[in-house]
């Protein structure tokens, strides 16, 4: 084994201008997929955390996600039954028994939830009226489940317990509304119900349709603002653990019966864009490595064919077809190994230096540049890949060389 490393070294290195280029081919390839799967990775992270971090994790509705059956399908499972025209049952929406499946939920391991009641009201100050969504609260559980505070540009989530019918709202809203901090308006619910509330607190989040249409307030007092006294139609859900939402989803459904929708299942249409992004950012840096190995290629086949005397005699010696495919093979994987390693410190390099790009604008959570993701997952598939890239070229060359007749060659050569 040492022999053919010896001897694949020297072939190498008597080729040093072609294995150079061969190698730097490979090191860019490498270079340029670890930069661009970094860049796509960081904003699909960053992205996702965005979504997150203004949404809960898991969001169980006071529906159901199937309809209950009807008599007919029970009285006759599986046969030919249609029903149709099934009008939906008349019941006092919400969710039952809310404070016990808190309770239940709260008692799992790295599980924080908190109950909600949400409702659209009018808004009004002066001559202006603007629609949006109330989402009524207690602070203390809800910023277990939410970022929201953090968002906060005027005021806090406690706040609400020291304001009467004190209300938060985004500042899209409040310049729609053209109110600020310390302001009194009147909040109309559809059931006919009118309060006046003040401005406690103002958030941003970046969000347009956040911003703009959507307040906070205690959940006691929304609750008398819809007319629904002790009514919960949300309960909102944190895991410690943000990629187990969607199993968590299905427990919670199951056990529950209610619909409970992850924020995965919420984003859907988000994450298969992702899934398109993430196929054409690998599809491009894949052949940025393959064209890098027909370099490799090319090198080899030189070297096969240069060698060809060199190869009879050292299967005239003893050598096996396999030790003469090996040898060739190992070249490849050499200059694949180096490209790997030189193209690793390119992309790290690369990565530092579009980390320092900044634009002119910026976002509510400080980002004005590329965000870049620094996993050393990426330069492990990029080294991987260059190496399987290396060792394919390198295969059709070195069984070519292995099935060399040496008598041929040298009857050829005589």
């Amino acid at each position: 084994m040492f022999l053919m490393f010896d001897i694949a070294r020297g072939m190498l290195a008597r080729r040093r201008r072609q294995t150079l280029v061969s190698v730097s081919g490979v090191a860019l390839g490498v270079a340029f997929f670890i930069a661009i799967v970094a860049l796509m990775r960081g904003f699909q992270t960053y992205f996702v955390d965005q979504i997150i971090d203004v949404a809960p994790h898991i969001t169980i509705k006071d529906e159901t996600r199937i309809p209950a059956p009807q008599a007919a399908e029970l009285l006759h499972p599986g046969a030919a039954v249609a029903i149709s025209g099934v009008k939906p049952r008349d019941r006092i929406r919400g969710i039952r028994a809310a404070g016990d499946k808190v309770a239940m939920l709260e008692a799992m391991e790295g599980v924080a939830a908190a109950p909600v009641l949400q409702g659209q009201a009018l808004m009004r100050y002066g001559s202006r009226d603007v629609s949006a969504v109330v989402t009524g609260i207690d602070p203390a559980r809800h910023i277990r489940v939410s970022n929201i505070e953090k968002d906060m540009t005027a005021g806090r989530l406690d706040d609400l317990r020291r304001t009467a019918n004190g209300i938060i709202i985004g500042e899209g809203l409040g310049q729609r509304l053209g109110i600020g901090m310390g302001d009194t308006l009147t909040v109309i619910s559809p059931q006919g119900v009118v309060l006046s509330m003040q401005v406690a607190g103002m958030f941003r989040t970046g969000i347009q349709t956040v911003d703009q249409g959507h307040a906070f307030a205690l959940l006691k007092v929304n609750q008398v603002l819809q007319d629904r006294p002790n009514v919960v139609n949300q309960i909102l859900v944190r895991l410690a653990d943000v990629t187990q939402a969607e199993p968590m989803a299905r427990l919670i459904e199951s056990r529950f019966g209610d619909r409970a929708e992850s924020w995965e299942e919420q984003s859907a249409n988000v994450l298969t864009v992702f899934v398109i992004q993430n196929a054409i950012t690998y599809s491009v840096t894949g052949a940025i490595l393959l064209v890098a190995a027909f370099g490799i290629y090319n090198v080899i086949s030189t070297v096969v064919f240069e060698k060809t005397r060199d190869i009879a005699i050292m299967k005239s010696l003893g050598f096996t077809e396999g030790d003469i495919q090996l040898l060739f093979l190992v070249q490849g994987l050499v200059a694949g190994l180096l490209g790997a390693i030189l193209g690793s410190v390119l992309g790290a390099l690369m990565i530092e230096a579009l980390a320092q790009i900044r634009f002119a604008t910026s976002t509510p959570s400080g980002a004005n540049g590329f965000i870049m993701d620094r996993n050393w997952r990426i330069y492990a598939a990029a080294c991987f890949f260059a190496l399987m890239a290396a060792g394919i070229a390198s295969v059709i060359p070195a069984r070519r060389a292995s099935r060399l007749d040496p008598v041929q060659v040298v009857r050829g050569a005589a």
